[in-house]
C-alpha cells in the first residue's frame, strides 16, 4: 500500500497505571513512554498482563489508577485483537473484512468509495491473498485469515498499530510475511506495539521491548529488557503471583 500514514507527533505516556479485575491487580503500577515511531514489543510469561495492557491502550479497559495518554485519536489506531476474540462463523465475505478498515474514514453508514475498493484490493495482493475476494472468511484457514485482518489494517492506513499474539497458531510462511509488513510499518514511521510471546521473534525483529509480569521488569532496549537476569525475575514473579492475594490499594 502506497503512501504515508497521518503522522502524529504524540507518543503513548503511562503514568502509574494500573488495571484490576474485581480490583486484582492484572498490571500493576506501571510507568513508561512508547515513543512515536517506535516498534514495541509487550513480552513476558503468561498471565503476565500483556493482553490487558494492551486493550487499555486501545481504550477497551479503563486503569482503575493512573493515566494513558496518547498522542493519538480514537481514529488513529488500527487494532488487531486475539484470533480467539474472533468470531469467524459470521457470514462475510474476505473483500468485506477488509473493507472494514475503511469505516473510519468513510462511516459505517456511507457507500464505500471506489478508491477505497481500489486500496483493498491492492492490501489483499500485498498479503499475497490476490483473487481470495469473494471467498466466505470461514473457509480460510488460520494463517488465511490473519492475512485478511492484516490486508485490514492496511487498508486503515493508521498511524498507531495495536497487535495482540498476531503470530499464533499460524504458518511459518505467513509469519515470515506478516512479519515483514510490520517492518515496513515501522519503517513508514507508524508506531507498532505488538503482544508476542516468542522472544526470538521479538530479539529478530523488535528493537524496543516491554517486559511485564503484572509489574513492570524491565523497558527499553531489546537485548537488554530481554537479559537472562530479566527473564528469570519475571518467570519467578509469575510463579509466585496469588490470584487470591489482597485488592489492590492505590499508591501513596
Amino acid at each position: 500500500m502506497g503512501g504515508q500514514p497521518a503522522m502524529s507527533s504524540g507518543g503513548i505516556d503511562l503514568t502509574n497505571v494500573t488495571i484490576t479485575y474485581d480490583r486484582h491487580p492484572a498490571v500493576h503500577h506501571l510507568s513508561g513512554r512508547i515513543e512515536a515511531g517506535s516498534l514495541t514489543a509487550i513480552a513476558g510469561p503468561n498471565g503476565a498482563g500483556k493482553s490487558t495492557l494492551l486493550k487499555a491502550i486501545m481504550g477497551e479497559l479503563k486503569p482503575a489508577e493512573g493515566k494513558i495518554i496518547k498522542g493519538f485519536t480514537a481514529s488513529d489506531i488500527g487494532y488487531l485483537p486475539q484470533a480467539a476474540e474472533i468470531n469467524r462463523r459470521f457470514p462475510i465475505s474476505v473483500l468485506d473484512t477488509v473493507m472494514l478498515g475503511a469505516w473510519k474514514r468513510s462511516g459505517a453508514f456511507r457507500a464505500v468509495g471506489r478508491q477505497d475498493m481500489i486500496k483493498a484490493g491492492d492490501a489483499l495482493s500485498a498479503v499475497g491473498l490476490e483473487g481470495f475476494e469473494r471467498r466466505p472468511v470461514g473457509s480460510l484457514s488460520a494463517g488465511q485469515f490473519q492475512r485478511v485482518l492484516f490486508a485490514r489494517l492496511l487498508l486503515q492506513d493508521a498511524p498507531l498499530i495495536l497487535l495482540d499474539e498476531p503470530f499464533t497458531a499460524i504458518d511459518a510462511r505467513t509469519t515470515r510475511d506478516l512479519i515483514d509488513i510490520v517492518c515496513r510499518w515501522h519503517g513508514e514511521g507508524r508506531t507498532v506495539v505488538a503482544v508476542l510471546h516468542d522472544f526470538d521473534q521479538v530479539r529478530a525483529h523488535f528493537p524496543q521491548t516491554l517486559l511485564i509480569a503484572r509489574e513492570l521488569i524491565a523497558w527499553g532496549r531489546t537485548e537488554e529488557a530481554l537479559s537472562p537476569a530479566n527473564l528469570l525475575t519475571a518467570r519467578a514473579m509469575a510463579e509466585r503471583w496469588d490470584e487470591n492475594a489482597a485488592i489492590c490499594e492505590p499508591a501513596a
